[in-house]
């Protein structure tokens, strides 16, 4: 047995204090070599071996605003939330987009460049001291090496903006940090290059601006993601980049009108360019009878510019204290029975992308500890195998599902990173 698989094996045995709820699929898969003499809760999460042995890498994981703003350890198992490194592996993820997080509420202010500069030195001060667990990776040979020594890859990505101005020496610089993805969009707010798709269009798509940084991000071997981007960015953005491009977390407009899922339009244009697309893990995005639901609610767990600019705060530590009132950022609301997702409604998600994309451009990308109403079966990061549970019962092929759970993500790091 491999090293990397012998681990995924013991991630099984439970932690102290760690006996997660029942999944409602938890009868084991056929083939499913669960260690002997489990406790009943833990025998409840299966990992098939398909899961155990594949390559399992989710392109959207929010992680360092807890860890900013409450001096935690991503390292540690929390009592709350859906991620850290101890419920990663027990998921079996051997890698993730380490998505470190700017929001809205530093915008008005202009706090945003010196916010993402403390994610992301956070996060590699965190990285090191869990090298134990995970290390940093600049390319897709970094991925593999590490895998090799049994421990998880953070592929670090920014969410939000590393400047509403978009200063490309300020891009430069991130990158010589580490930084290897970035969103183009400001989360849910037009900037000075490219328009969302929940605010304004002040560029009809992007400017001039967002193709030089398009440019330059082609040229430093970055990865350009285009979630939140409005329908007109996204195929602008495709037809500009001379590499392929992500979609690290959404849905399909096709099954959901919601402004933050992409339109088969976009979807196919993506996918022609070698992109790939990220299924988000949310009902709103995925679970059309949750956003009939949703849409009757007076009020939206979402934030967009006018829920923050009103806000009269003078200092980033203001809005870090009201930031702070947000964390962890998991969805805390209550789904009544009838709209609650089940994973195979979120693989039926996937499948929809297959069948319009093809399984070379489909992947995962959960969203976890961003905030996504989760399906039944998933309560955090360690019911990753649900995943693979739901589209074996689709009847996919293991060469499918493994392409989905990681390899996808992996080729696309490849291609544009090379061995940088």
């Amino acid at each position: 047995m491999k090293r990397r698989d012998l681990i995924k094996t013991l991630t099984l045995l439970p932690l102290a204090g760690s006996f997660p709820i029942d999944s409602i699929f938890a009868t084991p898969v056929s083939g499913n070599n669960t260690p002997l003499n489990l406790p009943s809760a833990m025998q409840n999460k299966p990992m098939p071996d398909l899961h155990r042995k594949a390559f399992v890498m989710d392109g959207h994981t929010h992680v360092m605003t807890r860890e900013l703003l409450m001096g935690t350890d991503i390292g540690q198992r929390y009592t709350d939330g859906t991620v850290d490194l101890p419920r990663a592996r027990e998921g079996g993820v051997d890698a993730m987009f380490f998505s470190v997080y700017t929001p809205e509420h530093y915008y008005p202010g202009r706090f945003e460049t010196k916010n993402t500069f403390r994610v992301v030195n956070l996060a590699l001060d965190q990285i090191k001291k869990n090298h134990s667990q995970i290390e940093l990776a600049l390319n897709a040979s970094d991925i593999q090496r590490i895998n090799r020594k049994g421990k998880m890859a953070a592929f670090l990505d920014l969410e939000g903006p590393w400047d509403m101005d978009g200063d490309i020496n300020l891009l430069r610089a991130l990158h010589r940090l580490g930084l290897r993805s970035i969103q183009l969009p400001a989360h849910n707010t037009t900037n000075a290059f490219i328009d969302t798709c929940n605010d304004v269009s002040r560029w009809g798509g992007i400017n001039d601006l967002g193709r030089r940084i398009i440019r330059e991000m082609n040229d430093l071997g970055m990865v350009i993601n285009i979630a939140h981007a409005s329908n007109d960015a996204i195929l602008q953005s495709v037809q500009e980049s001379r590499h392929p491009l992500t979609y690290s977390h959404g849905g399909f407009y096709g099954i959901v009108p919601h402004p933050r899922c992409i339109t088969d339009e976009a979807a196919k244009a993506l996918a022609a360019k070698g992109g790939v697309i990220g299924i988000h893990f949310g009902s709103l995005f995925n679970n059309p009878v949750y956003w009939k639901w949703q849409q009757g609610q007076k009020k939206s767990n979402e934030t967009k510019p006018g829920t923050v600019q009103a806000a009269p705060l003078k200092t980033i530590e203001e809005v870090d204290k009201e930031v702070l009132k947000e964390v962890p950022l998991s969805f805390r609301g209550t789904i009544p029975e009838e709209y609650w997702m089940h994973v195979d409604q979120l693989a039926k998600v996937i499948d929809y992308g297959v069948q319009l994309v093809g399984e070379d451009h489909m992947a995962l990308g959960s969203d976890l500890d961003g905030g996504p109403e989760l399906p039944r079966e998933i309560k955090d990061i360690s019911d990753y195998p649900q995943m693979t549970m739901a589209m074996q019962r689709l009847g996919y092929s293991d060469t499918r599902i493994k392409k989905i759970l990681g390899l996808n993500w992996l080729r696309v790091i490849r291609e544009v990173t090379g061995t940088r």
